[in-house]
């Protein structure tokens, strides 16, 4: 919390340097330096401190089913992007595929498109209000358990990192409109890992990771004419300061892949795998990238599914990493698709995707056999119909 320490706490003051030029340039204002020395009272971050004192009622989502952890898992859904203005069809469609539990794992709301760059993230606040408000949200909601992770649109700003100004305050948002859990509440950032199913053999690991409130900005690359413009962002990113996830996050991964499991479902809000475009992603930063793959590769145990959203679009995509295949299935958007396949598929041609390049509305399903260790990967159109579907078998160290 922004208070009269702000003079002595170097973190706050890097992070409000750091931000003060994207919030002057939202703001059609000018934020100098110096207003770190006036920041408790002045006026640009007067909305901060009350929100962050309490001052300010935070939305909440409808209730939720709790998650029964006690369960042998064999089916899930999964999905990314959800445009809170936009239609709501999408959770009929999910809830009809019965699936024991929901992940909602970035640009869970829009946020930041009307962002004016005001401290008190009027506008994330007013999103996540108008999501809550939808009957059949409440209504999924109250059927179907849900764990979430964020990306940038429910985090502060388009593509946004750790040098957002006001990140503390769009984690109080995020932590009170989904009651996150007291793991969560405890640390910096949103991250956390839940273990499913007692049955031994059948225990699931969840880790759902952030991959914005302690990434390095991302460095911009060279314009190309050798393809479309598939991104802003150089491949390059690299360093003994860049990180993807931050050291205390990176540590807690690392304690998290000794514990026993027989599967384990790793979550990250931008794709993995792929290096078939210069949009965010873990390619990026291939430091970072290795250092995730060694991690999973030291894994006690069990299988593993790369889980990403954030493209507007889906597929399943296969990588040797250490002398097992390695799969990931991206599911986005729920509500708000840009292309249609055909042109989308084209468009960026990926041998490490093995699926067309799904563009309309989609949501993922995994369904779990334990007795072959074998993984169903689906994504799903708006009408419940199959767009693309690979049956895996994960390898088990």
């Amino acid at each position: 919390m922004i208070g009269t320490s702000i003079r002595s706490d170097p973190m706050i003051r890097r992070l409000l340097s750091a931000s003060l030029l994207a919030l002057s340039a939202a703001a059609c204002t000018t934020v100098s330096a110096d207003a770190l020395d006036t920041a408790p009272t002045s006026a640009p971050f007067a909305a901060y401190n009350a929100a962050m004192a309490g001052d300010v009622a935070l939305p909440r989502a409808p209730q939720g089913r709790p998650l029964d952890e006690t369960i042998t898992l064999t089916r899930f859904a999964f999905g990314s992007c959800n445009h809170q203005s936009r239609s709501q069809h999408m959770w009929a469609q999910i809830a009809a595929k019965d699936p024991q539990m929901f992940m909602l794992i970035g640009d869970n709301v829009y946020g930041d498109q009307r962002w004016n760059g005001g401290s008190g993230l009027t506008d994330l606040r007013s999103s996540y209000a108008e999501q809550a408000s939808h009957p059949e949200f409440a209504r999924f909601r109250g059927e179907i358990p849900m764990l979430t992770t964020w990306d940038d649109h429910d985090y502060g700003f388009n593509d946004g990192g750790a040098s957002f100004a006001f990140k503390l305050l769009s984690e109080k948002i995020y932590e009170t409109f989904w009651d996150s859990s007291a793991q969560v509440r405890s640390r910096p950032g949103v991250y956390e890992s839940r273990t499913i199913g007692t049955e031994p053999g059948k225990r699931v690991q969840v880790i759902l990771l952030d991959t914005r409130f302690f990434r390095s900005d991302l460095d911009r690359g060279p314009y190309s004419e050798d393809r479309p413009p598939l991104g802003p962002y150089s491949r390059a990113n690299t360093g003994p300061d860049v990180t993807m996830l931050g050291a205390e996050q990176w540590a807690w991964l690392r304690q998290e892949l000794a514990k026993p499991a027989d599967l384990r479902l790793v979550v990250s809000s931008i794709q993995v795998i792929t290096d078939a475009h210069d949009y965010e992603a873990w390619e990026t930063m291939p430091q970072e990238r290795a250092r995730l793959y060694e991690m999973l590769g030291q894994r006690a145990g069990g299988g593993v599914l790369l889980l990403s959203g954030d493209r507007h679009a889906g597929g399943i995509y296969r990588e040797q990493v250490g002398g097992e295949t390695m799969w990931e299935l991206t599911s986005s958007s729920l509500n708000l698709a840009f292309n249609d396949t055909a042109s989308n598929t084209a468009r960026e041609p990926d041998p490490k995707r093995v699926t067309d390049f799904i563009s309309e509305e989609n949501f993922g399903t995994v369904d779990i056999d334990w007795g072959a260790k074998a993984l169903t990967l689906r994504l799903l159109g708006n009408k419940g119909e199959v767009r693309a579907e690979r049956t895996v078998n994960w390898t088990a160290r």
